[in-house]
């Protein structure tokens, strides 16, 4: 039986009006939370990338580099490329960086630019190209340690490239092609890694269930504890941020600003698992990639977010 034809009739008008009352209701504050995330958002990339794995922003160009794996993330199948896009979003070269015929791109992502040359980590080892005609200048073979995963790299303060290595839970250091092991069997493996302008230090983002970001210096490479996140994981991009770190988390799909009296909090929410951000220093604007959505996502930094740094 229909437990509506227990009720009095009254009584079954008012609770269908109560409920024709809510439906609309909660379906404005669902469109409503939409738009403000949208509105957020400033634009999008998408034309022509295929799993971007990160993105850097070039000051003297005014420009975006993106790395593309086009395929497989494991596989030596010489199809990466690295885009070059402008703020607004718009393409100016889809395939500017590809590598050579001898030493191919095949799955590229971080990326570090010094004066000229943007590195590039990939999966047998890094490259260096011309920033202004898209020239591959240098490859280092890291194939002879047998590379779990080499992710991110940055430039420490002694003028060497410094490259993470999550599959191996590793760090080395690349003095043009001479490459050392820098650090061995981190307790968690490392993602991201960036320069720490106001140290001279490196930081490096953990993976996998790690919260805690340590920290290494050219003269020693010993980690140390630099500041625990109280939230977030499966750290990705990692950038120096007016005196803080704004950082990528794929565990809980939003971006973190580190530091604030050594404390950590969330100031957006992004799309699904963001990857190895960027940051437009020049409009206080946030770039990030999505590798299954090959989208690539422009955010404003709020003033509310970023007055208490500077």
């Amino acid at each position: 039986m229909d437990k509506r034809q227990l009720l009095p009739q009254g009584l079954l008008i008012l609770v269908f009006a109560i409920l024709a009352g809510c439906g609309p209701d909660t379906e404005q504050d669902t469109d409503s939370d939409q738009r403000r995330e949208v509105a957020d958002r400033l634009t999008s990339i998408e034309e022509g990338l295929d799993g971007p794995e990160a993105i850097r922003y070039d000051p003297g160009q005014d420009a975006y580099f993106i790395s593309n794996f086009n395929g497989s993330s494991s596989e030596a199948d010489s199809n990466g490329y690295i885009a070059k896009a402008q703020p607004d979003g718009t393409i100016d070269s889809l395939k500017f960086m590809t590598g050579t015929e001898e030493a191919p791109l095949h799955s590229p992502r971080g990326m570090y630019i010094t004066g000229d040359t943007l590195f590039v980590a990939d999966l047998k080892g890094v490259h260096g190209f011309n920033t202004q005609t898209g020239q591959q200048l240098i490859f280092a073979d890291f194939t002879e340690f047998e590379p779990g995963f080499l992710n991110d790299v940055a430039v420490g303060p002694d003028g060497a490239t410094y490259v993470t290595d999550t599959g191996q839970a590793r760090v080395y250091r690349m003095s043009g092609t001479e490459v050392t092991i820098a650090v061995d069997s981190l307790e968690d493996p490392p993602n991201g890694i960036t320069l720490d302008p106001d140290n001279n230090q490196l930081i490096i983002a953990p993976w996998g269930g790690g919260q805690i970001f340590r920290s290494i210096t050219a003269d020693d490479t010993t980690p140390r504890d630099f500041i625990t996140a109280a939230s977030g994981g499966n750290f990705d991009g990692i950038e120096p941020y007016n005196g803080t770190f704004l950082v990528s988390s794929q565990a809980d799909t939003s971006l973190y600003l580190l530091g604030e009296n050594r404390e950590s909090r969330a100031i957006i929410k992004t799309a699904p698992e963001p990857a190895d951000i960027a940051l437009d220093t020049k409009r206080n604007r946030v770039a990030v990639p999505y590798i299954e959505l090959n989208r690539v996502d422009i955010w404003e930094i709020e003033a509310s977010n970023s007055s208490s740094n500077n």
